[in-house]
This record gives C-alpha cells, structure tokens and sequence, in this order.
C-alpha cells in the first residue's frame, strides 16, 4: 500500500513555490490566503520539515522545499502531457520568448507562413531585452542566446556577423567599397560593455579609420535596429546583422559593401523542454523553422 502525503496540499504547495506568493497561489487555485497557509502548514506536519521561510516580504524554499517543488513540478507537467493524450486535446497556443531585433526584422515578416500552413495554432510572442529564466511560467518556447540548461532541448538557429551595408542611394558606379567608406558617415552602435562597433570591426580586421574619416561625423545610436533604418534612409554605413537586413538587401533597400564581416561571438538558440518536443504544435513550429 503506498503511504502518499495529503494531495490536495501538494498542490496548493505546488503553486505557492512557482508563484512564490501565498496570495498569487491563492488566486490560481481560487481559495483564500489562509487556505494556501493551511495546506502548507499540513504539509510540514507530515513531512516534520520547514518548506518555506521568510526572508523580510520575500518568500522562499528552503533546501528541502526546493527538492520537493522540483520533482512535484515534473510530476504536475507529466500528468498534464496524460490528460491530454488521453483526452485527445493539444495546446494550441505558444508563448514565444524571443528578443525583439530578431522578431522585427527576421521572425515577424515569416510568421505569416507558419500560420497558413497552422491555421489552429496561436503564436503570442514575448518580446524580450535580456535572456529571461528558461522556464514554462515564461514562455513554451525561447529564441535567446541560452544554451546547455538541463532539461531543455536547444538547437543553434545562427551565428550572427555583421556586415557593411549602404543605401544604394548613394553608392557611385564602380566605387570601390574602401572608398565609400572614407565618403560617408560611419552609423555606430553603441554595444554598451563590448563598445562600438566600427571600432571592433577596425580592429578585427587589421585596419585603420581612413583620415579622411575621421573628420566626418559619426552617428551613435543605442540599437542596431535604429543604425539599420538609418542606412535604409541614406544617413550613412552601418554595420548590421546579416540575418536583420537580408530581407532589406532583397527589396534593394541596402547594398552589402565589398568589406570584411566579423562574427560577434553571440549565437541564437531555440529551446524549449526537452519532454514538450513531441506536443504537436511545438513540434509543428520546430520543424518550421529548421526549414526556415
């Protein structure tokens, strides 16, 4: 005979971890405050261990809190993924975490191809700045530079370059790409700790600001996305990421300059759980983009 602890409190525990908050649990489960406590406080008894402790407002697991939230989080999403093989229901709408250069100017403009080909599946994209935690209360799925978080399943999607691109408005007829260079304003990023980025692709590529350069005015901006609608508007040459303005240089909005790229050493990964990979509509949108 199994001797299990009190299910219902293993619920309500369970939620009171992930939100980590007696009164955002409470709301979830639709119960008062003192309800979540009573729970939790009948699990201890059973269990003769401490599972949350205070910190001043913060709420947080103790050593043994956290072990059981873990396993009880597995388990929870398992019997999930049953119930719905057993009902014969999916989870057709997908929370997608994905920076917001790369959803404007690459993900964005496609998507109209995954949903005519998905008409059932719902796509709500998460815009992000900074690598969010990996984890389902985020997002079902991550495009990030994330890579190697246990559980996860993670496939490389691109190694970003930056490459020099000018509107075409002011390109001469068979001028040398050099030449261009020393012609017009340079339209730099700035990468915050990795500085600017004209000054990294000068270094990486053994080269020096033409004279004639540095007396022209340089244009900063805080956002590639800004220096690329610059260039688009014939303000100068920006360094961009190849992937960002391929579709620019097709509609002839942008000339890739006959210079060096440099790599930038940042990779984008798509993740998601490694156990949700089979669920249809996850599935559907990863062998989407490995086609993409």
């Amino acid at each position: 005979m199994r001797k299990l602890p009190p299910l219902r409190a293993l619920q309500v525990f369970e939620a009171a971890a992930r939100q980590s908050h007696f009164s955002r649990a409470a709301a979830e489960l639709c119960i008062t405050q003192s309800a979540v406590s009573h729970q939790v406080k009948q699990l201890e008894e059973h269990y003769g261990e401490r599972l949350f402790k205070r910190e001043g407002r913060q709420l947080r697991l103790t050593s043994k809190g956290k072990l059981l939230y873990k396993e009880l989080e597995r388990i929870f999403n398992e019997l999930s993924d049953l119930s719905m093989q057993i009902s014969g229901d999916s989870n057709d709408q997908l929370r997608l975490a994905v920076y917001s250069s790369f959803a404007i100017k690459w993900l964005i403009p496609r998507l109209s191809d995954f949903r005519r080909q998905h008409p059932q599946i719902k796509i709500r994209l998460n815009m992000i700045a900074d690598d969010p935690e990996l984890s389902d209360s985020v997002a079902d799925m991550f495009i990030t530079g994330q890579s190697g978080q246990l559980g996860y399943h993670h496939h490389l999607l691109h190694k970003e370059r930056l490459i020099p691109v000018i509107s075409p408005s002011l390109m001469v007829p068979d001028s040398l790409a050099l030449d261009e260079l020393a012609k017009h304003p340079l339209l730099t990023v700035d990468e915050g700790p990795l500085g600017l980025d004209w000054d990294r692709w000068f270094v990486a590529n053994n080269l020096a600001l033409p004279a004639e350069q540095q007396q022209q005015q340089q244009h900063v901006f805080s956002h590639v996305l800004m220096a690329i609608e610059a260039a688009i508007a014939g303000q100068g040459i920006a360094l961009a990421s190849d992937f960002m303005v391929q579709a620019d240089i097709e509609r002839g909005l942008l000339v890739e300059l006959d210079l060096p790229d440099i790599l930038t050493g940042f990779e984008f990964y798509f993740s998601c759980k490694q156990r949700r990979l089979k669920e249809p509509a996850i599935a559907a949108f990863v062998n989407w983009l490995s086609q993409q």
